[in-house]
Parts: C-alpha cells; sequence; structure tokens
C-alpha cells in the first residue's frame, strides 16, 4: 500500500512540531489544580495559598477561586468527590454530613485552641480519623486550614453572660445540621444563611449576630453593623485543605512528599498569622467602639457539652474519644 503526503500536511506537520519544541516539555506535562474556597482574596488564607502556589509552581499551576465563584459553601466535598474539583477547602461539618463519628470535631469547646488542634491532627488518634475520613470518602486530607476562634457578634447591645441570655437571639450560622447544633449548643436560635449575605442581614436586622473569628470578621466589615463581641470562645475554628482522590493519585510519590511539604509550611504559617492577627483585632474593635467582653466560659462549656452529649450526632462518637482528644497536649 502506497501512502502520499502532500506539501500542504507537512507544512502542517512541521508547524505542530515546531510549536511542540517551543514549549519545555516540563511545562507541557504541568498539571492544573483548581482551588476553590468560600473565604475572600483578602482573607489570610488567600495568602497561604499563593504561598502555596508559588511553593509548588515548578510542578503545578493552581488556579484558586475565592468566594465561592467556583462551588458554593458546603458544595466543596461532593464536587472534590465527583473529580470536578482537583483542590477544596472543606467544613469538617460538612465532612461530618458524611461520616457522622467526625461530628465529635465540630462540637463546641472540643478543641482548646489552635496548637491543640495541630497536636490533635499529628497524634495517633488524628491520623486513625484521618485515615477512616479518606477511605471512606475517597479523597486526600492534606491538613487542617486554622481560620480563628470562633466568637458572638451582636447587633443588639444586650449584656451576654451565660447562655441563657443568647435565647431568642438570631444567630446567622452556615446551613447543615452540625452548625444547626453549634448554634443551640450556646444557647442561641440558629439561622442559616450565605455567608456572603451575613452583611446585609446583620445591616437589616434579618439576624441579631453572626459568630465568626475576628480576622472574618475584619476581612468582612461585619463590624460596620454590629455593636459588640462576646468572647464566648467556642469553636476552634478549622476547615480541611483537601484534594481529589484522582489528582493526588497522579502525583509521583516524590511529588506528593514535596507537595505535602509545600502544604504543611502554608498552613502552619496561616496559623501563626491568625493568631497574631486574633490579639491586635480584639484592641482594635474596642477603640473603634465595639464593646469587646468575654462572658461565663465555665457556664458556656457545661451547656454546651450537655447539650451536645444528648444529640443525635453524639451517638455516632467513639466511647470516651471526648476525653482523648483532651488528653492531648
Amino acid at each position: 500500500m502506497e501512502y502520499r503526503i502532500d506539501r500542504r500536511t507537512l507544512l502542517k506537520a512541521g508547524t505542530a512540531l515546531a510549536a511542540a519544541q517551543a514549549i519545555p516539555a516540563w511545562a507541557q506535562a504541568k498539571p492544573t489544580l483548581r482551588f476553590a474556597a468560600v473565604f475572600s482574596d483578602k482573607d489570610i488564607r488567600a495568602d497561604m495559598i499563593r504561598m502555596l502556589i508559588k511553593d509548588v509552581e515548578s510542578d503545578f499551576t493552581i488556579e484558586p477561586f475565592y468566594g465561592g465563584t467556583l462551588f458554593k459553601q458546603g458544595t466543596e466535598l461532593v464536587a472534590l468527590q465527583r473529580d470536578n474539583l482537583e483542590i477544596g477547602n472543606v467544613a469538617p461539618q460538612d465532612i461530618s454530613k458524611q461520616m457522622p463519628a467526625w461530628s465529635v470535631l465540630t462540637s463546641a469547646y472540643t478543641f482548646r485552641d489552635a496548637n491543640h488542634v495541630l497536636a490533635f491532627f499529628a497524634s495517633d488518634l488524628g491520623a486513625q480519623m484521618k485515615k477512616q475520613a479518606e477511605d471512606q470518602l475517597k479523597i486526600k486530607l492534606l491538613g487542617p486550614t486554622f481560620f480563628g476562634t470562633r466568637q458572638v457578634g451582636l447587633k443588639p447591645k444586650k449584656r451576654i453572660n451565660t447562655p441563657a441570655d443568647l435565647a431568642g437571639i438570631k444567630l446567622r450560622m452556615p446551613a447543615g445540621d452540625a452548625w444547626q447544633l453549634l448554634g443551640r449548643s450556646i444557647g442561641a436560635n440558629p439561622t442559616p444563611l450565605a455567608y456572603a449575605e451575613t452583611y446585609t442581614a446583620l445591616q437589616t436586622g434579618a439576624v441579631d449576630g453572626q459568630d465568626n473569628p475576628l480576622p472574618n470578621v475584619q476581612n468582612m466589615k461585619f463590624y460596620e453593623v454590629m455593636s459588640q463581641i462576646v468572647l464566648t470562645s467556642h469553636l476552634v475554628a478549622f476547615d480541611v485543605l483537601c484534594m481529589s482522590l484522582k489528582s493526588w493519585n497522579a502525583m509521583s510519590p516524590a511529588k506528593q512528599k514535596s507537595f505535602q511539604a509545600a502544604v504543611d509550611k502554608a498552613l502552619l504559617w496561616s496559623v501563626q498569622e491568625h493568631l497574631k492577627r486574633e490579639a491586635e483585632l480584639a484592641d482594635g474593635f474596642k477603640k473603634q467602639g465595639l464593646d469587646v467582653y468575654s462572658p461565663d466560659l465555665n457556664a458556656f462549656r457545661a451547656y454546651a457539652q450537655k447539650v451536645y452529649l444528648a444529640s443525635d450526632e453524639a451517638k455516632a462518637w467513639a466511647p470516651g474519644i471526648l476525653d482523648k482528644i483532651a488528653a492531648i497536649k
């Protein structure tokens, strides 16, 4: 059989070959990983992602999408599971929807502070719960993204000392059973509402308050529509940086190791920046005229633990797990 190649076909082939040779081999093979999060591009965690982007740029292109512009809050996990997303910032509350045992990590006053969260994930118990989630959810958990300690911010000037003082207060919370339980556990009337809609809801009185770490209050300018911040410290807030299993398994072991190291570096930097910012903001909000004070934390802690232990969520917890987590130093 005789094959003929005309001049036009030969020219096209030559042009394509020249174009391919003009692009280095590493550039042709470099995958693009999309990252999705609900936090804004002004958030410390956005700077964390920018650090990660720079540190892995020789092997990967990470394309960030902030403010829930690619996937709405609460849908990131399913997007990862369906390979519609490569990297996502996933709330542990969303993990607990599919894996009820994880709801213990979302309960009020489980963790003392950011270092306690980090120590838990570095412990044998943390590694066990992380592996269980990876096996069940079929995603890769890269590490906890601490973003501060959640405090109650209110528009009304009513003084809050115990959970009973929050009775009837419409407190904006993200949608989902775990979040609504958290709101009830501090005595409030939780109202599900998207993060991006919270400012307007406070402004119009659709809700009386919100609970977020102080850096979020600053980023979203909630302080403009609040009169006070009650330092309930009811939840040491963290999400989990996750990757689709398909994207993780596509990496060589060496690239997995270097990528994880870059993630660990960025996550630790973010923790340090959040802790520094929280200390500065507490004083800053006072100077702006907000009433910033601590309530009876023992009363809040006792009430929250009573609510959680009586909940359906607690039925899925491993026996004695609260004590085991508390014992981690």
